[in-house]
């Protein structure tokens, strides 16, 4: 059998707070690599403490890319972040370094790595009805309208997963075919490297949940409920007649912040509701984690060594 030989990458998964961002730069900087973030909180400018962002000092150590390429107050799809994602590996690439591609948005990922369907592009009237709908009958209830289209997409989507309803009934709605339907057929080409796959995650989750609400406390002291206020007084967010059905501020602890700022919870109550959605969205991220069956799972803080070795062993002698 020939050998492969696709410019190699390496794939950092894992659920929030579990110590990819820090991997990631040390990986970038042992091997002369270059990171691409595959996070869809990261993409929005504004959105720093909160979406716990590289900051500039990391940044200046490694270069990054798909980090603030766009306003909070717009739209940035997957098919966007797959385009963007794929010039900067060609960039990469051409500079004979190592792509570093870490993140835990699941759909990004598959979106890179796999490619997407040739499905219909998102439409502002469209969404903004569903938007409207979401608020007024609830998300679950459009839960139950999509299973009764699309009984697959239900499955796969939880019924307080807004931004995915959204866009399964929206893809529904244009093209009156089910999105699950668009997804079996036509892809577009998968990402032509060889990629090793690893999930960084510590071996209990009561453990991510402890780093989980360290970090949020970390955030708060670091005046994230200021970074929200900013955004708030951002004239096209007031402007915007659903400003919390946008992307960027259903990240996690924003919407919850946003809230709170509007006198929706006390102190207390946000601090537990933004933890809780955290740890919601970590579930979810072992959900789709558990899934990557080619994925190798490792514990950052107790398997350096080995994670270090896995990713040498892949790489081989240097040059691929």
């Amino acid at each position: 059998m020939s050998a492969d030989r696709r410019p190699p990458a390496i794939a950092l998964m894992g659920p929030t707070a579990s110590g990819k961002s820090a991997y990631a730069i040390a990986l970038a900087q042992r091997l002369g690599g270059e990171i691409v973030s595959v996070d869809s909180a990261l993409v929005y400018r504004g959105l720093d403490i909160g979406a716990a962002k590289p900051t500039a000092d990391e940044r200046a150590q490694v270069p990054h890319h798909l980090v603030d390429v766009c306003h909070p107050w717009q739209a940035f799809s997957a098919a966007d972040f797959a385009r963007a994602a794929r010039a900067a590996i060609d960039g990469i690439l051409a500079r004979g370094r190592l792509p570093v591609l870490a993140g835990g948005t699941g759909l990004y990922f598959r979106a890179l790595l796999e490619g997407l369907s040739e499905m219909p592009e998102a439409d502002p009237g469209v969404r903004a009805a569903l938007a409207a709908e979401g608020a007024e009958r609830g998300w679950a209830a459009l839960h139950a309208e999509l299973a009764r289209v699309d009984p697959e997409a239900a499955a796969r989507i939880h019924a307080t997963d807004a931004q995915r309803i959204q866009r399964a009934l929206e893809v529904y709605r244009l093209s009156g075919r089910a999105i699950s339907d668009w997804q079996r057929n036509a892809r577009t080409a998968r990402l032509p490297l060889r990629v090793l796959k690893l999930v960084l995650a510590p071996p209990q989750r009561a453990l991510l949940h402890a780093r989980i609400e360290a970090r949020f406390d970390a955030m708060l002291t670091a005046g994230f409920l200021e970074e929200v206020r900013a955004l708030r007084a951002l004239p096209e967010l007031r402007a915007h007649p659903q400003p919390l059905e946008l992307p960027a501020l259903r990240a996690v602890g924003y919407r919850q912040a946003w809230e709170h700022l509007e006198g929706a919870s006390s102190p207390a109550e946000f601090r537990a509701r933004a933890i809780a959605a955290t740890r919601q969205l970590a579930k979810r991220q072992y959900t789709w984690l558990r899934g990557e069956l080619d994925a190798r799972w490792f514990d950052p803080a107790g398997q350096a060594a080995a994670l270090d070795a896995a990713v040498d062993a892949f790489l081989g002698p240097r040059g691929g």
